[in-house]
């Protein structure tokens, strides 16, 4: 696991808040659900005089929290178009999953197919650490590793080795292998080949009748993403726009301890997970215990923050926590994570998660409803698209010359408001999944 990577699996309402604004249950639940149905959050919710539920400890917020305008704010609520172009990599991205072995000895290996293959890398006769992978699925023609290297598989045969001479690109990132000669020794263990679109497969593996009929399906279901894409694009925008411009002037002490016993307790949960006590997890992921104090109240704090704001904007704006559109969002939470059961959701989350979850949401749609949207962001990112679309083949060629094709992976908590809301698809496993003995061919 990444150091600190854990952090943002630890927190279930983080996972729930963020994930409950969209339409689509992340895959990540399961993991974080596995640690919160040991210890869900079992601290009791709040009430006001009257009985009504609050996510904060005091009757008002204003000496705490600043809050920063909620309404009028400029949204870009553009849906994405979906071009020709989209549709065909989403076929050819479909096709490439429904690839079959190659079974003719005297086939040969061509752009498109993907190679299961063993590979040792040399340079000046000696191996060089991160050259060398057996097993290695490759998809010939994606660019995934240096120039020359995809290239010449093609043609091989499966049980076939071949020596490969390639050279690093100068810009390459290991030093010792930039602007260098190395020559790659591979062997061809089987490879696969995508199907060929025609009426006669999307007869035989789909519900439609011709390829038209499929690229519309396709087509749709494009447009369906982008368009929840865009939705959680802007509540997370809508929401990040008050929170990082929101300011608190004190801390409710109780609502900070409240929240360090919750994270604390969702550390122990993970740490039971890995059969360890929690200094010795904690220090397993490279985090001293004070480093992880820290943490204790970074995340506290973030989370008191969120609370105030929302509990503010409630109380301004005559909301609570039992009034018909929050009760709304409750029955869509339990539907999405809990298969129509409330109890199972509260047993798995909590509580106290689950309000803070549906005031989020609650909030987030109040300030999606009161905000005003700028009509010309559609037309700048078309624009922009049109630009970038010159520019595409050039800025491709430097990345392969740069040997740079692995994605970053964004680390959790980038400010306060992340910190509440980041990186709900973290879990306990290190989310770098690339092979680090093959970074040298990469």
């Amino acid at each position: 696991m990444k150091r600190k990577a854990y952090l943002a699996a630890l927190v279930m309402c983080m996972a729930l808040a963020v994930n409950g604004c969209g339409n689509n249950k992340s895959e990540a639940d399961s993991s974080d659900a596995q640690a919160t149905e040991q210890d869900a959050d079992t601290s009791s919710s709040k009430t006001d005089s009257e009985g009504n539920t609050r996510l904060v400890s005091v009757d008002s917020v204003e000496k705490y929290v600043t809050i920063a305008d909620y309404k009028g704010i400029t949204l870009d609520n553009t849906v994405q178009e979906v071009t020709d172009t989209d549709i065909d990599n989403r076929v050819a991205e479909n096709l490439q999953n429904k690839s079959e072995t190659v079974n003719d000895a005297d086939a040969v290996i061509q752009n498109g197919d993907t190679a299961t293959i063993n590979f040792v890398g040399t340079k000046d006769g000696e191996a060089f650490e991160g050259g060398t992978a057996n097993n290695y699925d490759l998809v010939i023609g994606s660019g995934t590793m240096i120039p020359g290297f995809e290239e010449g598989i093609v043609g091989m045969k499966k049980g076939e080795t071949k020596d490969v001479t390639v050279t690093f690109p100068e810009s390459y990132r290991s030093s010792d292998l930039a602007g260098q000669e190395a020559v790659f020794q591979i062997t061809v263990q089987s490879f696969k080949r995508p199907p060929e679109l025609t009426d006669d497969w999307v007869t035989a593996n789909t519900d439609y009748q011709n390829t038209d009929e499929y690229k519309e399906s396709v087509r749709s279901e494009l447009e369906q993403e982008n368009q929840e894409q865009a939705e959680n694009s802007l509540r997370s925008t809508a929401w990040n726009t008050v929170y990082t411009n929101s300011e608190v002037v004190e801390y409710p002490e109780e609502d900070v301890n409240d929240a360090v016993e919750t994270f604390k307790k969702q550390a122990e949960a993970y740490a039971k997970q890995a059969d360890m006590e929690l200094e010795d997890f904690v220090e397993s992921q490279g985090v001293s215990m004070d480093d992880f104090e820290a943490q204790c109240q970074q995340y506290a704090q973030a989370k008191v923050k969120q609370n105030l704001i929302i509990q503010g904007i409630m109380d301004a704006e005559g909301m609570t926590l039992d009034d018909e559109e929050c009760l709304a969002i409750q029955d869509q939470l339990v539907e999405q994570y809990a298969s129509g059961d409330l109890a199972a959701l509260i047993d798995t989350y909590g509580q106290v998660a689950v309000d803070e979850t549906i005031g989020l949401m609650r909030v987030e749609d109040f300030i999606i409803a009161n905000a005003n949207y700028d009509q010309t962001a559609g037309e700048d990112a078309e624009a922009a698209d049109t630009e970038e679309g010159q520019t595409t083949d050039e800025a491709g060629e430097e990345q392969t010359a740069a040997g740079e094709t692995e994605e970053e992976k964004q680390d959790t908590a980038n400010d306060g408001a992340d910190s509440e809301k980041a990186d709900s698809n973290a879990d306990a496993q290190d989310t770098n999944t690339e092979d680090s003995s093959q970074e040298g061919a990469e």
